[in-house]
């Protein structure tokens, strides 16, 4: 075995010299160590990226839960919008072919007190086509308002005049001007009315 100097310190010979700071920083460094690294971080740093990412999260969700809601509304309104377009679409044709009806009951009415027989032949034909009219009418929802004695609704009527009458109750209709026509439920035409007072 050789044998030691004196001026050097005793140590074993097969001991590996201790690594200096510098390597032990450099293996920090390279993530070699992950208990120091995280260590290293400051917790409160953490817990605050934890919160931002908790509120960002809450905060997506929220934006999705929004448009999603939206999107709900709008196929809702568009299904609605299609519904009233299919039902009211004709409302303007219904109400140009009402002038046509009111034509064939006005010649209906003056032609009935005529004995003539060939006033009763057209009357009989101007007859068939009010019929055909009315049957029209009846397919596609347009229903007459006929509100004799009824009460007054200002929703469906319109009043053209007031009339004492001691018959009947305040605010009946007592006799019709015009009739009134609906198209599915909807007031396309208000019946013009006289209304006792």
């Amino acid at each position: 075995m050789a044998k030691q100097t004196s001026d050097q310190p005793d140590k074993p010979l097969n001991q590996e010299p201790a690594a200096s700071s510098e390597t032990i920083q450099g293996a920090s460094a390279d993530g070699a160590n992950p208990e120091a690294d995280f260590d290293a971080l400051d917790v409160a740093q953490l817990l605050t990226r934890l919160a931002e990412a908790e509120l960002a999260r809450q905060q997506a969700k929220n934006d999705y839960l929004r448009v999603q809601a939206e999107m709900q509304n709008l196929r809702r309104r568009t299904e609605q919008d299609i519904e009233k377009a299919h039902k009211y679409g004709q409302e303007r044709f219904s109400s140009e072919l009402l002038a046509v009806m009111d034509n064939l009951e006005r010649a209906l009415e003056s032609a009935s007190a005529n004995e003539d027989a060939t006033v009763k032949a057209i009357y009989a034909g101007v007859d068939l086509t009010k019929k055909s009219f009315e049957d029209c009418f009846k397919r596609f929802n347009i229903e007459p308002i006929d509100p004799l004695g009824e009460p007054f609704d200002p929703q469906k009527h319109q009043a053209i005049s007031l009339q004492e009458n001691p018959d009947v109750e305040p605010n009946t209709v007592i006799a019709v001007m015009q009739k009134g026509y609906t198209l599915h439920g909807r007031v396309i035409r208000p019946a013009m009315v006289l209304v006792s007072k």
